[in-house]
């Protein structure tokens, strides 16, 4: 987490610091940046970095949970769109994910290189451990009535499975340089399988 001294930063100052950390982590993964590009590029001195954050691992995770509070916001008004439709709500989130343009290298950078800590925050879009009241929002607005699921805590594995099929086909659209149509194919006939089962009856 940020210091209370970032947060103090007047707008300006702050949103100048924050495109600069935004440019360093799209250009190389979070073990490749550089901590002295970041300052050159803010025009700030080393020393007030570290009044900010603790290092260069917190201020990524800084923006990285930013985005992932983008991302929960956008995967919520995906599902009210769709009535509460989980897994066409998965499909037109996913597109979102890999069209992703403003942040496209800074995303693509986290993928490629995750770690868990790096997953555990990505999954939190979907369901997150710390506030349970994420999960009751989630269940209040999925259509439960079309799943194969019977409580809360099977539609939070469902989503956990969701979520890890979601990942590994945004890390082979970016580590095979997929086309987004040849990426969205693959997504869906993943999607199906899960949606038909897996075993004929």
């Amino acid at each position: 987490m940020p210091k209370i001294t970032f947060l103090n930063l007047p707008e300006e100052k702050k949103q100048t610091l924050i495109t600069a950390m935004k440019r360093e982590f799209s250009r190389v993964p979070l073990y490749n940046a550089s901590i002295a590009n970041i300052i050159k590029e803010a025009s700030i001195p080393r020393g007030s970095f570290y009044q900010y954050f603790e290092d260069k691992e917190d201020a990524f995770f800084y923006l990285l949970n930013e985005m992932v509070d983008d991302f929960k916001n956008s995967f919520l008004r995906t599902l009210n769109k769709c009535d509460g439709d989980l897994l066409e709500t998965m499909i037109l989130f996913f597109q979102l994910m890999i069209e992703e343009e403003k942040e496209i290298n800074f995303l693509k950078n986290a993928f490629l290189n995750m770690t868990y800590k790096i997953e555990e925050t990505l999954s939190t879009i979907f369901r997150d451990h710390e506030r349970k009241s994420h999960i009751r929002k989630l269940a209040s607005i999925i259509n439960t009535s079309s799943l194969n699921i019977v409580n809360d805590k099977e539609l939070f594995h469902l989503l956990k499975i969701i979520s890890t099929i979601t990942f590994r086909n945004v890390v082979e659209k970016f580590a095979k340089d997929l086309s987004s149509d040849e990426a969205l194919g693959n997504y869906i006939i993943e999607l199906n399988l899960l949606k038909n089962g897996l075993v004929r009856k």
